[in-house]
C-alpha cells in the first residue's frame, strides 16, 4: 500500500490519474485496484474519476512491494542558512535540489540537509516533508522559509494560504516582454503531456504573476517578479504562455542554442526575496538572496555581447 499527500501540482486532476503519477502504476492497474476499492482519499473509498485536492491523503492498495519515501541526513553542498530561531529557519537553496524528499526523487533535498545540520524542524505534515510550508523548483535557486516549531508551522501555511508572504524573485526571460511591465493572470493546470509539465488551462488554478523590466539586455530581458499565488512552475509557465520562457528552460520552450552559448543547464530563476510577518514577534521579516553563480555569469556573458 502507498500512503502520500496529493502534491500542488496534481491537484484538480482524476483520482486515477493522481495515483499513477505518485506510485508508477499503469492507468489500467490503477483502474482495476479502483473496483476493489483500492484508491481511498482521506480514508474513503472513491471512484477512479473522483477529482483529488492539494493536501488530500491518497492510499493505493495494492498486492505488490510498499514505496516508501525515506529521509537520509545528507549534506548539501552550496546550500546556505540564511537565518534561523526557535520558530524557523530560512534557507538559500542552490539549484539541483528539491525541498524534500519524494518518490522518483534521488536527488538532495532541503529537508535532508537540515537534518544532517542538525537543525530541527516541526512534525506537521507527512514524514517526507515535516516543516515544508512552500516549495521551489529542483531547477530553481533561491530563498525558503522551513517551520521549525509547531506554531509556525500553522502560521505560516496559514500566510501562504491568504497570500500574506511577498515572495520576489528575478528571471531572465527570452526576447522583450510587451508591455515591459504588466500583470499575467491566467490559470495553471495539469499538462496532459510529459509528467509534472504545467499548462495554462481553462480547468486549472487561479494563478496571477506580476512583472517589470529591471534591465534590457541583447535578445533577452531581465524582469523582477512577484506571484500573488503559488502554483507550480508558475513563473516558467506564464512566461512561456507570453512567448518569453526563461533562458535555459528547456521544458517550456527555451531556445537551446542560446542556453548553450550562455552555459545555461536550468532555467534562470531566482528567489531573491521573501517577507513576511514574524508569526512569534509579530515583526515584518525580510530575507535577501542575490542569483546563483551560474546565473550570474550567464547574464554577465548576456551584457557582454
Amino acid at each position: 500500500m502507498t500512503v502520500a499527500l496529493v502534491p500542488d501540482g496534481l491537484a484538480g486532476e482524476r483520482v486515477d490519474l493522481a495515483a499513477s503519477r505518485m506510485t508508477g502504476l499503469s492507468r489500467s492497474r490503477v483502474d482495476q485496484l479502483a473496483l476493489q476499492d483500492g484508491l481511498r482519499l482521506n480514508g474513503q473509498p472513491v471512484a477512479k474519476s473522483h477529482r483529488v485536492a492539494a493536501g488530500d491523503l491518497l492510499e493505493v492498495v495494492d498486492d505488490g512491494p510498499v514505496r516508501q519515501v525515506e529521509v537520509q541526513a545528507r549534506t548539501v553542498s552550496g546550500l546556505g542558512l540564511v537565518y534561523q530561531d526557535a520558530d524557523l529557519v530560512v534557507v538559500d537553496k542552490p539549484p539541483g535540489v528539491a525541498a524534500h524528499p519524494s518518490l522518483g526523487w534521488s536527488g538532495p533535498s532541503v529537508v535532508e540537509h537540515l537534518a544532517a545540520a542538525g537543525v530541527g524542524v516541526s512534525t506537521s505534515g507527512a514524514p517526507e516533508r515535516e516543516g515544508i510550508v512552500q516549495r521551489l523548483d529542483v531547477g530553481t535557486s533561491g530563498l525558503m522559509v522551513v517551520a521549525r516549531s509547531e506554531f509556525a508551522y500553522s502560521a505560516l501555511k496559514e500566510a501562504f494560504r491568504q497570500r500574506r508572504v511577498r515572495k520576489i524573485y528575478q528571471a531572465l526571460a527570452q526576447g522583450y516582454p510587451d508591455p515591459p511591465s504588466g500583470v499575467i493572470d491566467a490559470p495553471i493546470g495539469h499538462h496532459r503531456g510529459p509528467e509534472w509539465k504545467m499548462t495554462v488551462s481553462r480547468s486549472g488554478r487561479s494563478a496571477v504573476t506580476h512583472y517589470r523590466t529591471v534591465e534590457v539586455c541583447r535578445g533577452a530581458t531581465l524582469l523582477e517578479i512577484e506571484l500573488e499565488t503559488g502554483r507550480t512552475h508558475q513563473i516558467r509557465v506564464h512566461l512561456s504562455a507570453v512567448h518569453h520562457p526563461c533562458l535555459g528552460d528547456l521544458l517550456y520552450g527555451a531556445d537551446p542554442v542560446l542556453a548553450d552559448r550562455l552555459g545555461l543547464k536550468r532555467q534562470w530563476l531566482h528567489a531573491v526575496e521573501l517577507s513576511f510577518v514574524h508569526p512569534r514577534s509579530r515583526e515584518e521579516v525580510t530575507f535577501r538572496s542575490a542569483p546563483a553563480a551560474d546565473l550570474a555569469a550567464a547574464l554577465a556573458r548576456l551584457r557582454a555581447d
